[in-house]
């Protein structure tokens, strides 16, 4: 399984929330904080198709917009 992706911003809780919910569920990841990397913004919105809205899960073929809890 390719590494799980977590674009978002330190001050949303919904990213906190995936982050948690993922550091939980033992399922390795990497943040990307688009607001300090631009790189990372870039390859969000890329993977979001344009859109803004944080935070942004990429798990393999699957990219998911939002946060709404566990699985």
């Amino acid at each position: 399984m390719d590494k799980v992706l977590i674009f978002g911003k330190d001050d949303c809780p919904y990213t906190s929330g995936a982050r948690e919910d993922y550091t939980g569920r033992g399922i390795p990841f990497e943040y990307i904080n688009v607001k300090k990397s631009k790189d990372g913004m870039k390859k969000m919105l890329e993977y979001s198709g344009g859109r803004r809205e944080v935070p942004v899960i990429v798990e393999g073929k699957k990219i998911t917009v939002g946060f709404g809890g566990g699985t």
